[in-house]
């Protein structure tokens, strides 16, 4: 089946990864899911309804602005992806007009062109809430038209919340499925591990989402969560299935040192009556 693309460029993304998401997500009426991300599995699955959250107030705005004014959002974003403005001197005065646009209509505007114009696609903020992604220095980068229209689309039976993991977990139900994907655990203590947003996960946050999962298993609830595949996860996700999937990292500083790792999707599934 063909796979719908992310109108975004996101670290850690979840596409490659759809195929093993979706042998292990359970069915349900309503999908959540507090991590949105560029919401390639809400992109890809069929549930009735969703309910997608993230802690990134400007991801939250943009996807709404899309999901209700996709033509006129289309119009003016186009006009950021010309020649013109796919120039070092060009993009770092639209980043600084980001840092300090107040607008949302135009702040959404300018999400998307340092997204598809910066570095790798990063989305990262410094400790002053600053959008810092250096320039990407692409050929030419790429207008997702079809996908922002997909998007718009699909996101009709969507809502979106700008709030905390645990906030958009405890609007899940009978009739709910939970998928989460917290921004991954370090592979060692030492690993480079970048804060995409300005509120960084700590480890007490990855072991207190892993409780809330086993609270809502026991409510009969299910929930999927995906994560490096370390001690540390296991030993945080150890009343789940685990399912060890391996996955091509798509960030690095050197392209060349990309490997494959293991990952895990770990699956709290209500044990049958």
């Amino acid at each position: 089946m063909k796979k719908n693309r992310a109108f975004l460029k996101w670290a850690g993304g979840k596409y490659p990864l759809l195929d093993d998401i979706g042998r292990h997500l359970p069915k349900g009426e309503c999908l959540i899911e507090p991590f949105v991300g560029a919401g390639s599995v809400f992109l890809n699955t069929s549930f009735s309804r969703y309910i997608l959250a993230d802690i990134n107030s400007d991801l939250i705005s943009l996807y709404n602005i899309v999901k209700n004014r996709p033509d006129e959002y289309v119009q003016h974003a186009r006009e950021l992806f010309m020649p013109a403005t796919n120039q070092s001197v060009i993009y770092y005065q639209l980043r600084e007009e980001f840092n300090q646009c107040q607008d949302p209509f135009r702040r959404a505007l300018l999400f998307l062109y340092l997204n598809r114009h910066g570095y790798n696609g990063l989305c990262r903020y410094n400790l002053r809430g600053e959008f810092n992604v250096p320039f990407g220095r692409y050929k030419k980068p790429y207008f997702p038209e079809a996908e922002l229209y997909h998007f718009a689309e699909k996101a009709q039976n969507a809502f979106f919340y700008c709030e905390s993991y645990a906030d958009s977990m405890a609007r899940a139900d009978e009739n709910s499925v939970v998928y989460c994907d917290p921004p991954y655990a370090p592979l060692s203590a030492t690993a480079n591990f970048t804060a995409y947003h300005t509120n960084s996960f700590s480890l007490e946050q990855q072991a207190h989402l892993a409780a809330i999962a086993e609270n809502l298993v026991q409510n009969r609830i299910p929930v999927l969560i995906s994560n490096h595949d370390t001690a540390l996860t296991r030993e945080w996700y150890h009343q789940a299935k685990l399912h060890v999937v391996k996955v091509r990292r798509s960030i690095s500083s050197n392209g060349g040192t990309r490997k494959k790792v293991d990952e895990l999707l770990a699956l709290y599934r209500p044990a049958t009556p």
